[in-house]
């Protein structure tokens, strides 16, 4: 009899086939067990029960815990380190029907120190961060989806550069249990995807969210154009691949208006944030594995443990006091829309790239979408920026895929 679609074995060996074929130059992946993954494909080709994700491999950012694939944060100081339990996402994306295939490469956890990941379609440059490894592993066909995480623009940035979906959820809306934790106020379980569907699919298992199983279908969307207080930050290119990309949208009939937002603090905010709140959550390992941390991020550590907790808790009350003002400016329009990224990747592998264009939008916690809008002067992809309001997940998800239909 003839199946309608392969097994969740012939899909898990078509996965690692390309996963041996290209990841001795890439680099994405930190660890894959093939028979792990073929002992749970086994088991779902055998079970009467189906899932939404049947036999879909995933990648998992080795950031969260895995209990049967080590977990090392980007970091030796946890070399060979094995978690007694999976994170939540990972859980239930597993409870869903999904294939663990392994864990792809972060930074250094999950912060700024560049891994061994190299762009899919430029081994000289960058694939961004700090989801590298899951950026790559999707732009190279390895994987339909994997996790990532983003702290300031850990999961839009890498999706842009490597011309794939990224889609950061509302802050809070997956669970982050079982995952290495930096900053609490900014780290957001974040997907990447092939396209905007696959990033809904995987949100919807990973949250217990069945409203965002089908996505609805939107037409002429209104979309507020912001130039944010960081735009100096963006380049050339990155400025002409935008400005093209709203002539695209309006043309398919989007209605486009100028919507500039009440910001110019919050990115100093942000950064105060970070820098507290990473001190603070890395403490047991700067305490006891100092000599294990890498220059880079020791002086971010030590500038947040020397920080006053009067100037964190200022920015934390104006970082509240944005979401309002955000919220009042949005009220006329269904997504906000901005770049993805700066530009293109850069060249050199010693950065993973600007966030000027994420880290606002993560620290206001609303849903953001990244969808490929071209490519570059040098043939590297660029992406725009779907942004929403906090819990307005599905509404933006559904905007975005009208704008990757649209730029498609």
């Amino acid at each position: 009899m003839k199946r309608d679609k392969p097994s969740a074995l012939d899909t898990v060996e078509t996965c690692l086939a390309a996963i041996e074929a290209r990841d001795g130059e890439l680099h994405a992946w930190k660890a894959v067990d093939p028979e792990f993954a073929r002992r749970q494909a086994r088991a779902l080709d055998a079970s009467p029960v189906h899932g939404p994700l049947q036999g879909i491999p995933v990648g998992v950012k080795d950031i969260f815990d895995t209990a049967d694939l080590p977990t090392e944060y980007g970091s030796p100081i946890y070399k060979g380190h094995r978690p007694a339990a999976d994170a939540a996402c990972v859980a239930l994306a597993r409870a869903a029907g999904a294939v663990v295939v392994g864990k792809t490469v972060t930074t250094e956890f999950a912060t700024m120190v560049p891994g061994a990941t190299v762009h899919p379609l430029d081994p000289r440059r960058t694939p961004g961060g700090s989801s590298s490894g899951s950026a790559a592993a999707v732009a190279a066909g390895m994987v339909r989806f994997a996790y990532g995480t983003q702290t300031v623009g850990s999961t839009i940035r890498p999706a842009a550069y490597c011309g794939v979906v990224g889609y950061k959820p509302s802050y809070g809306m997956i669970s982050r249990s079982g995952m290495k934790l930096g900053a609490e106020s900014l780290d957001t379980v974040g997907i990447i995807a092939r396209n905007v569907a696959d990033a809904a699919l995987l949100a919807a298992a990973s949250s217990m969210r069945d409203d965002m199983l089908e996505i609805e279908r939107v037409e002429k969307p209104r979309l507020g154009v912001c130039r944010s207080p960081n735009w100096h930050h963006m380049s050339a290119e990155g400025i002409e691949s935008f400005e093209s990309a709203l002539e695209r949208l309006a043309a398919k009939g989007a209605r486009i208006v100028e919507k500039e937002m009440p910001l110019d603090e919050l990115d100093a905010a942000t950064a105060i944030i970070l820098v507290y709140e990473v001190a603070r959550g890395l403490a047991h390992e700067v305490t006891h594995y100092r000599s294990s941390i890498s220059p880079m991020l020791l002086e971010r550590l030590d500038a947040g443990e020397a920080m006053q907790y009067a100037q964190y808790a200022k920015a934390i009350a104006y970082a509240a006091s944005c979401r309002w003002r955000v919220r009042d400016a949005c009220a006329d329009i269904d997504a906000i829309v901005t770049p993805s990224a700066t530009g293109e990747a850069p060249l050199g592998l010693d950065s993973t790239g600007n966030t000027a264009m994420n880290r606002l939008w993560t620290l206001l916690h609303g849903p953001c979408v990244t969808v490929p809008a071209g490519v570059g002067p040098a043939g590297m992809p660029l992406g725009i920026q779907l942004v929403g309001l906090p819990g307005d997940d599905a509404w933006t998800l559904a905007v975005a895929a009208w704008a990757e239909r649209a730029l498609a």
